[in-house]
């Protein structure tokens, strides 16, 4: 097969083979990052230093960005494989640095020498690592760097030096700018940790800190932003030994004394410090002891320098390692001993409110190992009291978890005595370059009752900026951020576990005492026959003593609440009374829940009621809906009986269980209607949620279509494809309606993105046996009479045992209904247990509404199910402020939606498919744009969607197709949404109303 190399390619192709005078099919060149790597190859192995020869001198007179394209960044190192044709792994590799090409030939002629002279020599020139070039600053050194680690990752590196002026007056300092580029988008967590590592071990002066830039080749705006501090590493000891850290203490005083080959080790015993002096290295124990003046004159200045809080003096002993009694000791008084300030422990410091205490403490606690503080920058803690809130926000090169932080600190400030100062903490956890948290927890150490929104702080993103930690003039009201509901779920969790935890415990000693039951462990060999059936005959009377109560019970209850003709009545009924009456009865509760609802949704509180709080006693959220919109009134849900008749179904799971549960929901309807809808909606979850069958109905009966079944048939992330395979090979023809409405827009009909859902379909059992289903369903009407007869012959055996069972069972039933006082009445219980039930349903409907209401967090959504018509009402309404503190904002060129959008394809395919098969069956396809928010609708889905609606245009010409553009009907009307794409119930109602009066669309008539 031929491959194309592109162009670029083919240029350093032709410049190898010019260079080397290997045939241009010998030779393959590939770019990765920074690096250029080039194979050079033939039927034997090229000889390593004739061919570097030539390349080096070829490229001393080339300059390399000139073969490459605009676009592609520096080359900093080339590395050169020469292998023999057909092996799989290169002979030799040499890796050439392009600033130091000249060292190289020295090295390469010098090896050729050697060859000729046949001498084994391995001299050469010297060549200088970029890590020794990178130390001194210089940026190109440090790119170099850089690259050799990143580019096996595919990363290119560029590093350039700008100054800035900080905002609090200081004078202006130097910026490491690293731009890393890519083809791909690298996850932040990928780079962060092994460019901080490489940055802090060059040890670099003259730096505050470095920022990354990460970009995709060919965008103009970068992908993120990461910040490296760069503060030196004996600067943090220095900080950490001020507030009398003993481990920074130790490392601070062995860099001193390792020029004495002096080990030490350090220990802290109430305010005073012990440093014990032993020789660095003494593997034989013939090392002398350490000198006590020089290790006194060493120690002394540096902790005098230092000052470590709350130690008050320090005892240096000098011994052997090993020697149970020191040689020499001496004492030192610090400088906490002559200052009060410094005799103050960090931790009684923190009990006051210091903060630069409690930044320390939270520090120390957060960075557990100090060498991977040293090696990275660790964890950075910046603190802001403000009204009685202590905000508290952790920053590291990678967003530190808040499952490992907010408990940590939680528990840390509990224990501080500062309940007067501070009333609660609120934690924020970020990438460290960013001002926006990328999560929040809260908690109260005192009861606080807000009515007025408490806004988030803004933390500046670097130390130098810590004056500017003032609230965000962009930011939105924030109502008890502490309280999230992950939180509320969690608590309830908790308190589950440990109430089933005692129940079950209290259970299982009920049910040992009893006797019945015996540890599982217990031994066996006990005799238990006599004592057994005692314990048997006891039960057993109790059993039936109190079944004979329960009867007499029930007896009583019926004949005082149940008057005497209904007896009369019913026995009068014919047999399919009892469907009747449970229709009714349902009927009856449904129009009562759709009366509460109603009535709650359409009536002011009443004057005692304070609209302040919701259920939970918390302050509402800010958005609580303030106006009542129109919406159709909730209905059962469904949920439940779809996973069981899913369960039940004999077809094939599809390995969607949206699609499993809605085609038993459908099933359903087509076995009780016995046929099929006159409307079907179908989509993905836009049409799930955003067309109302019920208003849809009860519309189209005020336009003169009274009595139309509608159900909608929309599943989660269904694309063009999968739309096809469920009209087309799941339903069968005589199940579909004569009316399809298909409520979607672009983002299913993107033929370049992978369709994970129909991807998951195909790999299923139910897909290949909806293939073979024509096939057999064609061949089922051709088997043989004999198997019919022996299937009959096998059904009436059966039919005979279950006979016999039944006259047994027939026979006990009657002779105990003989001396029953309720079995008469059986069907009156029933029915009185139902009410009750019913009643209690009704109650936690209203309470879960209620809190669906209140609410507005995902969680609650996922919570909700679908009604008997397929469709998923939400009531939560999108709000920007709200919605973008818990979900990032992702443009359009960042949406994997609309990656590499194009409508030809494979989805373009699928939609013909259904074109043709509802023109073959004469139905009429309706396809509805649904609406989009402005918010959600940026330039580049803008773009998008009118490629979409130019080729939607082109296919209305089509017969049995209309197509109807509803994307931009409410665009600043956030109310009718749930989020930036989908609509909640509210807009559901309005897109069913608008649909009912469209005079195009050809409405069947009954």
């Amino acid at each position: 097969m031929k491959t194309v190399v592109p162009d670029r390619q083919q240029s350093l192709v032709q410049w190898v083979s010019q260079a080397t005078g290997i045939n241009t099919f010998g030779v393959k060149v590939r770019l990765r990052g920074n690096d250029l790597h080039i194979l050079c190859e033939g039927t034997e192995c090229p000889q390593r230093w004739r061919t570097l020869s030539d390349l080096l001198q070829a490229l001393q007179q080339t300059n390399l960005d000139i073969l490459t394209n605009s676009e592609q960044t520096s080359i900093y190192q080339v590395f050169v494989y020469g292998r023999r044709k057909g092996e799989q792994r290169p002979s030799w590799c040499h890796r050439v640095h392009l600033n130091q090409i000249d060292k190289h030939l020295d090295q390469v002629q010098q090896a050729l020498l050697a060859d000729s002279e046949k001498l084994k020599q391995s001299g050469g020139a010297l060549i200088v690592s970029n890590e020794s070039l990178a130390r001194q600053g210089n940026p190109e050194a440090i790119a170099r760097y850089l690259s050799e680690t990143l580019s096996t990752l595919g990363v290119s590196v560029q590093v350039k030096i700008k100054p800035y002026k900080p905002k609090n007056s200081q004078p202006e300092e130097n910026r490491l700018w690293i731009f890393c580029q890519s083809s791909y988008s690298p996850d932040a967590s990928l780079l962060a940790e092994p460019i901080a590592q490489k940055l802090r071990y060059l040890k670099l002066s003259g730096y505050q800190d470095a920022v990354i830039v990460s970009q995709v080749s060919g965008e103009t705006a970068p992908d993120w932003l990461l910040r490296v501090d760069l503060t030196p590493p004996e600067v943090m000891l220095k900080e950490w030994a001020r507030w009398g850290d003993v481990q920074a203490i130790a490392r601070l005083l062995a860099e001193v004394l390792s020029g004495l080959k002096v080990g030490v080790q350090v220990s802290l015993k109430e305010s005073t410090l012990h440093i014990f002096c032993i020789p660095a290295f003494d593997p034989l124990g013939t090392a002398p002891i350490p000198d006590k003046v020089a290790c006194l004159e060493a120690i002394l200045p540096q902790l005098e320098a230092i000052a470590p809080q709350a130690i008050l003096a320090a005892t240096v002993y000098g011994q052997k390692a090993g020697d149970k009694e020191p040689t020499w000791i001496d004492w030192l008084s610090l400088p906490a001993a002559n200052y009060p300030a410094f005799a103050i422990s960090p931790l009684d410091l923190a009990n006051t409110g210091d903060e630069p205490a409690m930044v320390f403490l939270l520090e120390r606690l957060l960075n557990p190992d100090l060498d991977w503080r040293l090696l990275t920058g660790g964890i950075r803690v910046l603190l802001l009291n403000k009204n009685g809130l202590l905000h508290i926000m952790c920053d590291a090169p990678v967003c530190p978890q808040r499952q490992q932080v907010a408990s940590k600190i939680t528990q840390f400030i509990r224990q501080l005595k500062i309940s007067g100062i501070i009333m609660g903490v609120r934690i924020y956890g970020r990438r460290a370059g960013n001002k926006e948290p990328f999560w929040h927890y809260g908690v109260d150490l005192e009861h606080r009752q807000r009515l007025v929104p408490e806004a988030t702080p803004e933390f500046a993103a670097t130390s130098i900026y810590i004056d500017d930690l003032v609230t965000s003039e962009t930011s939105e009201p924030i109502l008890r951020p502490d309280l999230t509901t992950e939180e509320v779920q969690n608590f309830v969790t908790e308190v589950a576990r440990d109430w089933i935890a005692t129940a079950s415990s209290t259970a299982r000693k009920f049910l040992l005492k009893s006797q019945l039951f015996t540890e599982s462990n217990e031994s066996a060999e006990r005799n238990h026959d006599v004592q057994g059936i005692k314990i048997a005959l006891v039960w057993g009377t109790l059993g039936l003593l109190l079944t004979l109560q329960t009867d007499w019970v029930l007896g009583r209850i019926i004949a005082r609440n149940t008057p005497s003709s209904p007896k009369v009545a019913s026995a009068t009924l014919p047999s399919s009374s009892s469907e009747q009456k449970a229709s009714l009865t349902s009927g009856k509760n449904q129009s009562e829940k759709t009366t509460f609802f109603s009535s709650t949704s359409k009536t002011k509180s009443p004057p005692n009621q304070s609209s302040v709080f919701n259920a939970s006693e918390f302050t509402q959220s800010d958005d609580t809906p303030k106006n009542n919109l129109a919406a159709a009134p909730l209905k059962e849900k469904a949920t439940a009986t779809a996973i069981l008749l899913a369960a039940r179904s004999q077809m094939p799971s599809f390995n969607v269980r949206q699609l499993d549960e809605q085609l038993a929901l459908y099933k359903q309807r087509l076995a009780r209607t016995g046929s099929p809808p006159d409307v079907l909606i179908i989509g993905s979850s836009r049409a799930l949620r955003g067309v109302d069958p019920a208003a849809l109905s009860k519309a189209l009966a005020t336009q003169g279509y009274p009595n139309l079944d509608v159900f909608n048939f929309g599943i989660n992330g269904a694309t063009a494809q999968v739309v096809d395979f469920v009209i087309r090979h799941v339903l069968e023809p005589s199940e579909l309606p004569k009316i399809i409405i298909w409520a979607d827009g672009a983002r299913a009909f993107n033929g370049g993105r992978e369709d994970i859902t129909f991807k998951s379909l195909a790999a299923s059992v139910g897909y290949k046996q909806a293939f073979q289903k024509t096939a057999t369903t064609a061949n089922s009407n051709d088997l043989p009479e004999n198997i019919v007869n022996s299937e009959e012959q096998k059904t009436n055996e059966e039919k005979q045992e279950i006979s016999t069972y039944e006259a047994v069972n027939q026979s006990l039933n009657q002779a105990l209904a003989s001396v029953s006082a309720s079995y008469q009445n059986r069907d009156q219980i029933k029915s009185l247990l139902q009410k009750q039930l019913l009643l209690f349903g009704k109650n936690q409907t209203v309470a879960s509404q209620k809190q669906l209401t209140d609410g507005t967090s995902d969680e609650s959504i996922s919570q909700q199910a679908v009604d008997f018509d397929g469709f998923l009402p939400l009531s939560i309404r999108f709000n920007p402020a709200r919605y973008y503190q818990k979900h990032s904002r992702v443009p359009g060129n960042y949406d994997n939606d609309y990656k590499s959008f194009q409508v030809e394809g494979q989805q373009d395919t699928a939609f013909q498919e259904v074109l043709q098969f509802t023109q073959s069956q004469k139905i009429s396809l309706v396809f509805v744009n649904m609406p989009l928010t402005a918010d959600y609708l940026d330039p580049v889905r803008k773009q998008y969607e009118q490629q979409f609606q130019q080729y939607m245009l082109r296919l209305a010409t089509n017969p049995n197709f209309i197509y109807r553009d509803l994307s931009q009907q409410w665009p600043k009307v956030n109310d009718f949404f749930s989020d930036p794409s989908h609509l909640n119930r509210f807009g559901a109602y309005e897109v069913s109303k608008k649909l009912a009066n469209d005079p195009m669309i050809p409405w069947p008539v009954k």
